[in-house]
């Protein structure tokens, strides 16, 4: 029995008071972690990976339960849960996501440009915090002329991709790691695309529903992130 083999082995005792589950501890934990999310990144953890792999069919028929559905990118080694489109009642996903404001979306869009190209080339994918500021100092508003407010707004974006592990530290200070979950957060089908969505951002276009309000926050029409 390999050690993957043992980790999915149904439990023998129950693990706590009035428990009626047969996973055992290794194979549970790995679907809290998928719930947490944002992401698994099997690069950094094997063993998790590989459980992954060897109980997938049991992992995915668990979330489907919940209306979640389990996503692969077999070449990143990057898995994360996705809620399924059903039109009934309390098939809502357990974790709404927050819609991106415009600022967020806007770097995660740039960001993606640069995982791709960095794609095949065996590197990681990097960008510097001032990097990022000047990124999006070329979508700035022509009406925003508060440096300051600017600059909040700027690392504020930072900050939330960081907080959905898109952005990952990296030995130096100011310098980032573009995750490749990145990818599968932004499943667009074709790369090319991107530009067109950045340009329509740029010029406040109706298709992607720009809110009116002050927190100038996206909706569903645009490509969505996965969940927090």
């Amino acid at each position: 029995m390999t050690t993957s083999d043992a980790y999915a082995a149904p439990i023998a005792e129950p693990l706590f008071e009035g428990d009626t589950g047969k996973y055992s501890l290794p194979l549970r934990q790995l679907l809290v972690r998928l719930l947490r999310g944002p992401y698994l990144d099997g690069s950094l953890d094997a063993a998790a990976w590989q459980l992954l792999l060897d109980q997938q069919q049991s992992i995915s028929d668990y979330f489907s339960e919940i209306f979640l559905a389990l996503t692969l990118d077999m070449d990143r080694k990057i898995a994360m849960l996705a809620p399924v489109q059903i039109e009934q009642v309390h098939t809502a996903p357990i974790a709404p996501r927050r819609p991106l404001k415009r600022d967020e979306t806007l770097l995660a869009l740039r960001l993606r440009l640069l995982l791709e190209q960095q794609s095949g080339s065996g590197n990681d994918a990097v960008i510097s915090r001032s990097a990022m500021h000047e990124i999006l100092s070329e979508h700035r508003q022509a009406s925003d002329r508060d440096d300051k407010r600017f600059a909040e707004s700027c690392e504020a974006g930072i900050a939330r991709l960081q907080s959905l592990r898109l952005l990952t530290s990296t030995e130096l200070e100011n310098e980032f790691r573009i995750s490749p979950a990145l990818a599968m957060a932004l499943p667009l089908k074709n790369i090319a695309d991107i530009p067109r969505y950045i340009a329509a951002i740029d010029a406040n276009e109706p298709a992607f529903n720009l809110s009116a309000d002050e927190n100038d926050e996206l909706t569903e029409q645009t490509p969505e992130l996965v969940q927090e």
